[in-house]
């Protein structure tokens, strides 16, 4: 479903993503992890034009998306985009929230939509809050909304891009959840995470990255227990010893 064929891409002298090319099939979950700056935010954001790339391709179900004339919005309202700020409009409900884009971007009726979407919220764990505005949810019930809103386009892809990142650790678990039903159900799914416990229950597929390049990809259960690049032998080290040296 998705290619990446020798995919560059910098900030001034700084090289984000060094040659990568990786192919994703229809149906799997990918998990990308890495350090801080190693590219992995860049790589998800080049899936859906939020990032340009410098030289190379990346195909979706073969169509060139970065080629010149690309209708861009039109592209995007096809691709499933959860942030790790929610970005939900603050002044609508939850339901409203995830009907505004089938309304403005598929035509439906606003009968249409809410049913969508409420269906959808129902999915979530979330329809007793279908009337609720942002500032009355708790974080991970905002990042299922967005979650909602995001699959009420009826994507074939989703992209998570450190989904968990600004949430309290007690309501991780729950957008997690979602995160597990989505994949069980066959949703082609890449998540930036550094929810390791995640990798390695639901992805297919790990990819390791550090500075801008591809280092390691493997099964979870290989990355996990017999990683082979030094750099990410060191990284899964360092996440299992994360006190390593302090004094108690």
């Amino acid at each position: 479903m998705i290619e990446f064929d020798k995919v560059n891409k910098s900030y001034g002298s700084y090289k984000a993503l060094s040659d990568i090319s990786e192919r994703i099939g229809s149906g799997e979950v990918v998990v990308v992890c890495g350090p801080s700056g190693s590219g992995k935010s860049t790589l998800i954001r080049t899936l859906n034009r939020l990032e340009p790339i410098e030289s190379g391709r990346i195909l979706l179900n073969g169509q060139d998306i970065h080629r010149k004339g690309l209708d861009v919005n039109a592209f995007r309202s096809g691709i499933g985009f959860v942030f790790q700020q929610f970005n939900l409009f603050p002044h609508l409900t939850a339901l409203e929230n995830c009907s505004l884009a089938p309304i403005r971007l598929h035509g439906l009726s606003r009968d249409q939509a809410h049913e969508r979407s409420l269906s959808l919220l129902k999915r979530v764990g979330l329809a007793h809050k279908a009337d609720a505005l942002p500032a009355q949810l708790s974080g991970g019930q905002q990042q299922r909304v967005a979650i909602a809103r995001a699959l009420a386009m009826q994507p074939p892809v989703m992209l998570f891009d450190e989904p968990t990142s600004a949430l309290d650790p007690e309501m991780v678990g729950e957008v997690l959840l979602v995160m597990r039903d989505l994949a069980a159900e066959g949703m082609t799914m890449i998540c930036v995470t550094h929810e390791m416990g995640f990798a390695r229950e639901v992805a297919d597929r790990v990819l390791f990255m550090d500075a801008g390049q591809v280092l390691e990809r493997a099964t979870p259960e290989a990355f996990f227990n017999r990683p082979q690049h030094p750099r990410a032998q060191t990284f899964l080290s360092d996440i299992r010893t994360p006190f390593a040296g302090a004094n108690t």
